[in-house]
């Protein structure tokens, strides 16, 4: 399972910042790394010119073999919380895909 993290021109994309985020999502997501080709994450700040509460915004892409991609989005007060939110939506979509996969086959 390869993770590839994109930022908007708001939050800093280097390797220091970003790193930690994608182990969260590389371990949040290792139940699934059979099932699972890529996961392209997209962090950005709605509001960078303001701290307003919930404006940080994750949004994770999966794609599956065989199957088209699936998507979650969570907003947050900051991007910790937006990654690990969006972890958890997207742990809760897969264990419904995966689930209605072995169920058809």
């Amino acid at each position: 399972m390869t993770v590839q993290f994109n930022t908007d021109n708001h939050v800093s994309g280097n390797e220091e910042h970003i790193k930690p985020l994608v182990e969260s999502i590389e371990h949040g997501l290792r139940h699934f790394s059979s099932h699972i080709t890529r996961v392209e994450a997209h962090l950005r700040d709605d509001n960078a010119d303001k701290n307003t509460p919930g404006d940080k915004r994750c949004m994770l892409e999966a794609r599956l073999e065989g199957r088209q991609p699936v998507a979650v989005t969570y907003f947050a007060d900051t991007h910790e919380e937006a990654v690990d939110g969006a972890v958890e939506k997207m742990k809760a979509l897969l264990n419904t895909t995966i689930g209605k996969m072995k169920e058809h086959q």
